[in-house]
């Protein structure tokens, strides 16, 4: 089973660390919940310490990030290795658009191993579109998150118990460097280790990449950035477009 994140997931365990702004509301969705599976575990961030994990990951890069003692079950979301409502909880966290074409799939799986509590973290493509960086220099990755993150209607529709949408503001001082953090921090496109640490720059060619970042480089440089965007450097806390979607049965 190779995946994607076997040619790209080197070094995520230090870029990509849990928020705790972010952590704590995912904690709070899984409720009092003793058993969990993680699906798209990857490198074990955001997963609960004071409850029984089932972490699944697919791939041998992420899974090899992981904590000693922590090991994760090789797997894939569409077919979980796990039998019908084994788990109290499941939870996944900006996985669902690896799924495509198939995240219907893998969130009827998620309603047939949880017995209650299911949390999923994704991305409102529309409203992340708009982030300056997507919508002014990152095309190719707002045309392509348009066609690969479902809408969050969409996946509340696809549960099979009541669920609801939060708005999830990114904090300015995240520790997880997922593409939505740039909103703050222009200068991280600039960084090869922080572009790499984000799916959405690694799966796009040499030659976009270097467009983008010879053009951020260049507005950074004469100003230009900041008379369009100046003003995001005095803000705390921005909506990037991450939600979290929280279901239960009541």
């Amino acid at each position: 089973m190779t995946t994607r994140y076997d040619g790209i997931g080197e070094g995520y365990a230090t870029r990509r660390r849990s928020d705790p702004e972010l952590e704590a509301c995912l904690h709070a969705a899984l409720g009092d919940a003793r058993s969990v599976v993680n699906v798209g575990a990857g490198t074990g961030s955001y997963e609960p310490h004071d409850r029984r994990v089932i972490a699944v990951e697919p791939s041998r890069v992420m899974a090899a990030q992981r904590p000693p003692g922590n090991p994760a079950v090789r797997g894939k979301a569409q077919a979980l290795p796990l039998h019908d409502q084994s788990v109290d909880a499941a939870m996944t966290v900006l996985s669902l658009h690896h799924w495509h074409p198939d995240q219907e799939a893998g969130v009827r799986e998620l309603c047939r191993v949880a017995r209650n509590q299911i949390a999923i973290v994704t991305i409102d493509a529309r409203v992340s579109a708009e982030m300056w960086l997507m919508a002014e220099y990152l095309h190719e990755v707002r045309e392509l998150d348009l066609q690969i993150f479902p809408a969050p209607d969409d996946i509340v529709q696809w549960l099979d118990r009541p669920a609801e949408i939060e708005v999830v503001q990114t904090s300015r001082n995240s520790p997880d460097h997922n593409l939505l953090s740039f909103w703050a921090h222009p200068e991280r496109v600039l960084d090869p280790e922080a572009r790499a640490a984000t799916s959405g720059f690694a799966r796009m060619t040499a030659a976009v990449v270097e467009r983008v970042v010879h053009a951020v480089r260049v507005d950074l440089r004469t100003g230009a950035w900041d008379e369009r965007h100046g003003a995001l450097r005095a803000r705390s806390h921005y909506d990037a477009g991450l939600r979290l979607i929280r279901a239960a049965f009541r």
